[in-house]
């Protein structure tokens, strides 16, 4: 394992009771059991849901289409006869 500097780590300290904002130790460690790791790879793992859940997953792109990007896209697309699709999901009810 490779040595660690302290600027690459922050003090971590539970909760004395598990609330919205925080964890007791014991839950950290029933947690971690449940998964299979370790109490420091429970941490990383809900830290790593929370990050895919709340932060962009993609790079900003530079906004809206223009008018030209949409031609081209058109342009591209394949060509071919207007289709529709009847549902027959739903009865039809005739009237009379």
């Amino acid at each position: 394992m490779t040595a660690r500097s302290s600027a690459d780590q922050i003090p971590f300290r539970y909760r004395a009771a598990d609330s919205a904002t925080g964890v007791t130790r014991d839950t950290a460690k029933r947690l971690a059991e449940r998964l299979g790791v370790d109490e420091t790879q429970a941490i990383h793992l809900a830290l790593h849901d929370m990050a895919a859940k709340l932060l962009p997953q993609y790079e900003a792109d530079e906004g809206p289409l223009t008018t030209t990007q949409i031609r081209q896209i058109k342009k591209g697309a394949p060509k071919g006869k207007k289709r529709s699709v009847r549902s027959s999901l739903f009865a039809e009810v005739e009237s009379g």
